[in-house]
């Protein structure tokens, strides 16, 4: 039998197991056009992780989904072709296997403390880059900008200083380089 754990048959992504991606949609900005995505989704039992979408500024009457999801190389390509064949797409990318592309996401952190969890949630804070947009004697809401992995270590190092609250924003992603989604 012939060997194939290397070459071309170590990149089949029909025999990996379940991966997050992060798929870029780009979709008229029409009522229901969001509804058909994630309808896509739901139908079919596929996992939203993040979602955003906003109008994009740079073509009129688009917007940009991107959608962050988990499967095999076999789901992911399934995904793909079905959201291809919804009407009211431009064009969809999986940022995560086309190359190299750039993630962030923003999170509010709201922190409860006073004396030495205080002074520690601020330098904490500084570490990470984060900022606090709003301060009172009890309390900081700190906005921190970055991959998802340091969002949830931020969060991690928070939660036994008095984390009570947060919200995310959820994962945008672009690609690098000089092409853009729509071409």
């Amino acid at each position: 039998m012939k060997d194939l754990s290397d070459g071309v048959y170590a990149q089949n992504p029909y025999t990996e197991e379940d991966k997050k991606h992060t798929i870029s949609v780009l979709v008229d900005n029409e009522p229901g056009a969001l509804a058909r995505v994630v309808g896509l989704f739901t139908g079919r039992g596929y996992n939203i992780e993040s979602l955003t979408v906003a109008e994009t500024r740079h073509r009129q009457g688009l917007s940009r989904i991107t959608i962050v999801t988990s499967g095999t190389g076999m789901i992911i390509e399934q995904i793909k072709a079905q959201l291809n064949r919804l009407v009211p797409i431009h064009s969809v990318s999986d940022l995560t296997m086309e190359g190299p592309s750039v993630e962030r996401e923003l999170a509010m952190v709201k922190v409860v403390a006073t004396g030495e969890k205080r002074v520690e949630s601020l330098r904490i804070a500084d570490n990470f880059r984060a900022r606090a947009v709003d301060s009172t004697l009890e309390s900081f809401v700190f906005e921190i900008v970055g991959n998802s992995c340091k969002l949830d270590a931020f969060i991690e190092l928070m939660k036994p200083l008095g984390l009570v609250d947060l919200c995310r924003t959820g994962v945008v992603a672009i690609a690098r380089g000089p092409k853009g989604l729509d071409e």
